[in-house]
C-alpha cells in the first residue's frame, strides 16, 4: 500500500492553505507531521482522508487516483484531539460500531473486536462504559474503532493533546507498538518535536502551509535543510545569531570569535546565520574552544530539574535550557556557553551551509 500525493495544493477562499506537496508514504510506516499551529497538519490529513478535495493536484492509493473518492469510500480511519466514543455504549460495542454499520457478521465483529482490544489492552474493558474509564483508555478506546475496520491508512490527528502527562507518556509508548502490529500507514500530527523523535519513522515539518523537508526522523532532526525547519524541529524554537567565517575563525554577532571545529573549516569564508539550540546553551565552560555571550536574563521559568533562560543578546533573543534551578531576576547580567561543536550555519537565503559537527558524527 502507498499514499501519494502529486503537487497537492487547497485554496479557501482565496488564501493557500496548502502550497503545492509532492509526499509518498509507503505500507507500514508511521509518518509524523509536525509544526506549530496553523501550520496547515489537518488541512492535509483532511486532504489524504478525502474530507477535503485538492484544489490543485491527485491522490493516488495504491497508483488509483482517489482525488474525488469519498472517505467513506477508501479505507481510511481518522482520530482527533478530542477523541469522541458512544457514551452510551459498552466498549465493546463502541468498537464493534463500524463493523456493525458494514454489515459484517457476528462471528467476524466478535473475532475483529476481541482481536482489536487486545492489541490496544482493553480487554478488562470489554463490558464498561467509556465514561468509566480513564483518559487514557478512552482514547485508546477510540484509536480501537478506528483500527477494527482494518484500514490501510490511519490518521491521528494531535490524540494526545488533551490527555494529562502522565497518560501522554503511556500512550507515546503504545502508539508505536500499536502501529507494528497493525501494519497499517500511520499519519500523526502534532506541535512537539518530542513527540516526533520519540515516534520515530519519517517526520515531514510544515511552516505555512509547506512541508519544508521529509525523511527519517532522526536526520531531518540532524540534518535540517534550511533554517525555517531547523525552528519547527526545535523545542524551544533554534536560536540564531549573524556569523562570519573567516581563516579558520568564526565570528559571532559582536565580535565573539572561536576557532572553527573540524567540520566547518571547509566551508567557504562569508557571512552565515548560526543557529544552536536551546539544550546547548550552558552556564559553564564545559570545553575549552567553548564561547562565551555576554547576556542579559529576560525571564526564568523553572520546571523542576531544569530552567528556562530567556535571553537578551543584543538584538537577539534566546532561549536557554540548563539542568537545575537557577532563578534569575530579570535585568541580572550573565555569562552563557556554547560549543561551536553544536552550531549549525545557513547562507543569506536560509538554506543549510553546513551542519553541526557533532550531528554529522552522531
Amino acid at each position: 500500500m502507498t499514499l501519494e500525493l502529486q503537487g497537492v495544493s487547497r485554496l479557501v477562499g482565496g488564501r493557500v492553505h496548502i502550497h503545492p506537496t509532492d509526499l509518498t508514504l509507503k505500507n507500514g510506516t508511521m509518518n509524523v507531521l509536525l509544526g506549530p499551529t496553523l501550520a496547515g497538519k489537518t488541512t492535509l490529513m483532511r486532504l489524504m482522508a478525502g474530507l477535503d478535495k485538492p484544489s490543485a493536484g491527485r491522490i493516488l492509493w495504491e497508483g488509483k487516483d482517489v482525488t474525488g473518492v469519498k472517505v467513506q469510500d477508501r479505507k481510511v480511519a481518522m482520530v482527533y484531539q478530542q477523541f469522541i466514543n458512544y457514551p452510551g455504549l459498552t466498549v465493546y460495542e463502541n468498537i464493534a460500531s463500524p463493523l456493525r454499520l458494514m454489515g459484517r457478521p457476528a462471528a467476524e465483529i466478535d473475532k475483529a473486536v476481541r482481536q482489536t482490544a487486545e492489541m490496544l489492552r482493553l480487554t478488562p474493558m470489554l463490558q464498561r462504559k467509556p465514561l468509566e474509564l480513564s483518559g487514557g483508555q478512552q482514547q485508546r478506546c477510540a484509536l480501537a474503532r478506528a483500527l477494527v475496520k482494518g484500514a490501510g491508512l490511519v490518521l491521528l490527528d494531535e490524540p494526545l493533546a488533551n490527555l494529562d502527562y502522565k497518560l501522554r507518556e503511556e500512550l507515546r509508548i503504545e502508539i508505536p507498538r500499536i502501529f507494528e502490529a497493525s501494519g497499517a500507514i500511520f499519519v500523526y500530527a502534532t506541535t512537539e518535536p518530542e513527540e516526533a523523535l520519540l515516534l520515530g519513522g519519517n517526520t515531514a515539518t510544515l511552516w505555512e502551509g509547506r512541508v519544508t523537508q521529509f525523511g527519517p526522523t532522526p536526520q531531518v532532526y540532524r540534518m535540517p535543510t534550511d533554517a525555517t525547519t531547523a525552528r519547527v524541529f526545535s523545542d524551544p524554537p533554534m536560536n540564531f545569531v549573524a556569523c562570519r567565517k573567516e581563516a579558520g575563525r568564526l565570528t559571532f554577532g559582536d565580535s565573539t570569535h572561536a576557532p572553527a571545529p573540524q567540520g566547518l573549516l571547509s566551508l567557504p569564508d562569508g557571512s552565515y546565520m548560526a543557529g544552536f539550540r536551546a539544550n546547548h546553551v550552558t552556564l559553564n565552560r564545559h570545553s575549552g574552544d567553548a564561547v562565551e555571550f555576554r547576556c542579559t536574563i529576560g525571564a526564568t521559568e523553572i520546571t523542576g530539574s531544569e530552567t528556562f533562560l530567556h535571553l537578551d543578546h543584543g538584538p537577539d533573543r534566546w532561549v536557554g535550557l540548563v539542568h537545575g534551578v537557577h532563578p534569575m531576576s530579570a535585568g541580572t547580567a550573565c555569562s552563557v556557553y556554547l560549543d561551536p561543536a553544536h552550531v549549525y550555519l545557513f547562507d543569506n537565503s536560509g538554506r543549510l551551509a553546513a551542519p553541526a559537527p557533532y550531528a554529522m558524527a552522531a
